[in-house]
């Protein structure tokens, strides 16, 4: 993943979830995608093209968390605070990497991860 040409752009897509097992069901049954499963809180998914992930851990029905992926974690949440974004979450560790989350200045959530 750490190519150039996926340096901060759109690389992950996250949502909160009720309970994993129902939602991977209806997404497996409706659109055919696979799962992998890190633990009783969260479960990724691929369509085949995009990967996204499924928590319990986030609030459910406020959207999708939009995840970029920065080859230099550190310069880019230095880029996103001097252009005037909000730190929500220092850069913290997760199985595959690190991220931050940030709010832009209308208050959209995203985040930025990196391996």
């Amino acid at each position: 993943m750490s190519t150039p040409e996926h340096d901060r752009r759109i690389d992950y897509i996250e949502f909160g979830a009720t309970q994993l097992e129902p939602i991977k069901s209806f997404y497996a049954k409706a659109f055919g995608w696979t799962f992998t499963d890190y633990g009783p809180h969260y479960s990724s998914f691929s369509d085949g093209r995009l990967e996204g992930g499924f928590t319990t851990d986030s609030p459910v029905g406020q959207g999708a968390l939009i995840v970029l992926y920065a080859s230099d974690l550190e310069a880019c949440l230095e880029r996103v605070r001097a252009a005037g974004g909000q730190i929500l979450q220092a850069i913290f560790s997760f199985p595959g990497g690190r991220r931050f989350e940030f709010a832009d200045p209308s208050g959209n959530r995203l985040a930025v991860w990196s391996q």
